[in-house]
């Protein structure tokens, strides 16, 4: 009966001997579980930290090359203005220039016209009927008033501004009751004159008088100057 009950109780036991070993077991597996739970959130962390970061780093780079761009626009703006600027002034001192020079030798050395300086003023003058009107334009087929009577006056060596306001301003100032062949007419106020022709006799004026009209010869009575000048 001893070693029956030893026996009994030897195999009895033997199964709380293995229950002893499987909680600890599933300890180790939770462990790892968790352990491996925990790497993988770190690493979700990682991935959504540089996401962030290579978003933040595109969207700086994205406004630098904004920023660029406009610093760049702003930069030629400035250049073309200052360029305009600079071609105004250099113009406006031309046009000074040019006044000046005018105004001295008309003082000093106009005289009587020649007539053979006259006849090819007239004659170029003429040859240039019919041809376009065209603001801006200086030739050879298409003029406004002012580059036209610059054109004719050149063929005698006389050096005339480009625009009327300064044309009326050269010369010798004419009283309309006394205006001869070749003198140059204008309208508007002296210095501020808005048109030109020149005066080619019998009450008539040849002129690029507009884009309707274009090169034409018109009738003085039709349209009185403002006043006139003398430059041969």
């Amino acid at each position: 009966m001893a070693a029956a009950g030893a026996s009994a109780s030897a195999n009895a036991a033997e199964p709380v001997t293995q229950t002893i070993e499987l909680p600890t077991l599933t300890a180790d597996l939770s462990a790892q579980v968790a352990q491996s739970a925990a790497a993988t959130q770190q690493a979700a962390a990682n991935y959504e930290l540089r996401a962030e970061r290579d978003a933040a780093a595109a969207k700086a780079a994205a406004e630098a090359k904004k920023d660029l761009a406009e610093a760049k626009k702003k930069a030629e703006a400035k250049k073309k203005a200052a360029e305009a600027a600079r071609k105004a002034a250099a113009e406006r001192a031309t046009r000074s220039a040019e006044r000046a020079t005018l105004s001295a030798s008309a003082s000093t050395s106009v005289s009587a016209p020649a007539s053979g300086s006259v006849a090819t003023v007239i004659a170029f003058l003429k040859a240039q009927v019919g041809d376009a009107y065209v603001m801006g334009a200086t030739g050879p087929n298409a003029w406004d008033c002012s580059s036209l009577v610059q054109a004719a006056y050149k063929q005698v060596g006389v050096d005339l501004p480009r625009v009327s306001q300064d044309q009326s301003m050269a010369g010798t100032d004419v009283p309309l009751s006394d205006i001869q062949v070749g003198d140059i007419l204008y309208w508007g106020g002296k210095g501020s004159a808005y048109h030109v022709g020149v005066y080619i006799g019998n009450g008539q004026y040849l002129d690029a008088a507009n884009p309707s009209k274009g090169v034409v010869i018109q009738d003085l009575s039709g349209y009185p100057a403002s006043g006139a000048v003398r430059v041969l």
